[in-house]
């Protein structure tokens, strides 16, 4: 840079900042553009919704199944679940296929499910076993059962979630057994929950790649009046936290995932990374949520693993596992007790029934009624004190007009992801495609890596500020890197290379 190249940069640098204000101008910005059906749309024949049907997804929790059929609706198809005499996991269209009466009125057999109308028996994969006919018209009753087949689902049970498989019989992926056992050491649990978003399910999932919310939403210095409710994460000693993170976002595995990598200085000595993994469409793996950055700790796992499952296009659910236990929990923050149907422990606020009301009128097994809309709840007041996840993202619309958002780089790794989204169901990665992807899963086991961990550095601060951003860059894409090379190792063995390197890498900083 030249002379003149430097004065006239300076000038520019004086210059003052030009505001694109009409003072009381909301006239100009009152008209709504639509939403970007590409990506938020999920009914059979859009392309977001065949693109998701090539997955599996968690559909309800195992304690909705009792002895009465449950309705719901996925991808804004109506369902019916049930578990049959025999313990087989059934998940059919909820119309019957003879003349329409919902199966959710119909009677659980040993074998199958019989519609209330007229009798008619299906079994889980929607074989007709049985038409009442009038005697001596066995045969006419055989002919009409095998030419008739109602609309069924592959599903299966684990750890207290229901799995489904909506796609074309022929494409079933493989189930992916992130690691094999989601990490989960030993004397830990997966404990299912199930938290339902009255919104699309892309603003649900664009929140888990939203890693600098925490810094306003999570953070105790902006509760109204100090109405303090559990939203934040300096109630649970987490004050780290709420650290505003210097993120790096970094596409993985052929595109078909993003490491969400972010830096918080605990204090002069300390250096807190997290690395939280999406995985297309809607998986994500968050690593240890209360953490206080207090201790020296190397590759920390899942805390929690989370699908964003869409009910229809304006409604979804938060559907996972908290991980529970020492193994994950250093600090012993995490209560069972409240981790379930309509509630999380990790931060109040995930849904619409606030902790009062939910512990106050219902147990933790029982199945409460979930409020219609956000405005007309009876803790409104309260959650206008101190919003959660939930009001912040239902509250964007039920669909989100992207036309109408302006981003910052903050937003980096929400417009990145939909990027990879969109390229995966237009073809344009073909990494990321359902057939390829399905390979991908095969050609690991159905138990690929993740990059999902927790780690608190002895990385000493920088002398300036220009030596501490480059220090704690360096130190997140490393640490990233260091995931990436140990791709090729498993179990023990990777944890032992990960946690070797990141020691390195630490001592490389005290240089």
């Amino acid at each position: 840079m030249n002379t003149r190249d430097k004065t006239a940069e300076a000038a520019a640098q004086t210059q003052p900042v030009v505001k694109k204000l009409i003072p009381f101008g909301g006239y100009h910005t009152n008209k709504v553009p639509g939403h970007d059906p590409e990506l938020t749309e999920v009914g059979p024949g859009t392309p977001m919704g065949e693109y998701m049907r090539r997955f599996w997804h968690p559909v309800c929790m195992s304690m909705e199944l009792t002895d009465t059929p449950h309705f719901l609706k996925i991808l804004g198809e109506e369902l019916v679940a049930f578990r049959d005499g025999s313990g087989r996991i059934g998940l059919l269209h909820a119309h019957c296929v003879h003349r329409g009466a919902s199966l959710e009125y119909g009677a659980i057999q040993d074998k199958g499910i019989m519609c209330c109308y007229h009798g008619m028996v299906f079994d889980i994969d929607g074989t007709c076993l049985h038409v009442p006919f009038p005697k001596g018209e066995e045969r006419e009753a055989e002919k009409y059962a095998c030419s008739i087949k109602q609309g069924a689902y592959k599903a299966f049970e684990r750890n207290g979630l229901v799995f489904a498989y909506m796609g074309p019989p022929e494409e079933e992926p493989p189930f992916p057994e992130w690691e094999g056992n989601f990490t989960v050491a030993e004397g830990d649990e997966l404990v299912p929950y199930s938290n339902f978003q009255h919104c699309n399910w892309l603003q649900v999932q664009d929140n888990a790649a939203d890693n600098f919310h925490p810094t306003a939403l999570h953070s105790a210095k902006n509760v109204v009046n100090k109405q303090y409710q559990g939203t934040t994460f300096d109630e649970v000693g987490a004050a780290s936290m709420e650290v505003a993170p210097d993120m790096q976002f970094i596409p993985v595995h052929g595109g078909r995932g993003l490491a969400c990598a972010g830096a918080r200085r605990v204090n002069k000595d300390k250096l807190f990374v997290r690395v939280q993994h999406q995985v297309l469409p809607n998986l994500s793996l968050h690593a240890y949520t209360s953490e206080d950055g207090s201790n020296k700790k190397l590759f920390s796992r899942f805390h929690i693993v989370r699908w964003t499952v869409p009910v229809d296009d304006v409604n979804a659910k938060m559907i996972g596992w908290r991980v529970m236990g020492p193994g994950i929990d250093t600090r012993g923050i995490g209560n069972k007790e409240m981790v379930g149907y309509e509630t999380i422990d990790f931060l109040e606020g995930q849904v619409a029934m606030r902790r009062p009301e939910r512990f106050g009128k219902y147990k933790l097994e029982d199945m409460p009624p979930i409020p219609s809309d956000h405005r007309a709840r009876a803790n409104y007041k309260e959650c206008q004190y101190a919003p959660g996840d939930y009001e912040a993202i239902i509250s964007q619309r039920p669909i989100a007009v992207h036309a109408l958002e302006n981003p910052t780089k903050f937003d980096a790794g929400v417009f990145l992801f939909r990027k990879m989204l969109r390229d995966a169901v237009r073809g344009s990665n073909p990494a990321a495609g359902p057939q390829e992807f399905a390979q991908w899963l095969r050609d690991n086991a159905a138990a690929p890596n993740s990059y999902c961990s927790g780690n608190v550095l002895e990385v000493p601060e920088g002398e300036t500020v220009e030596e501490e951003v480059t220090r704690r860059r360096h130190v997140t894409r490393q640490i990233v890197a260091i995931l990436t090379q140990s791709e090729s190792l498993k179990g023990d063995e990777r944890a032992a290379f990960v946690r070797q390197k990141f020691d390195e890498l630490e001592q490389s900083t005290r240089k």
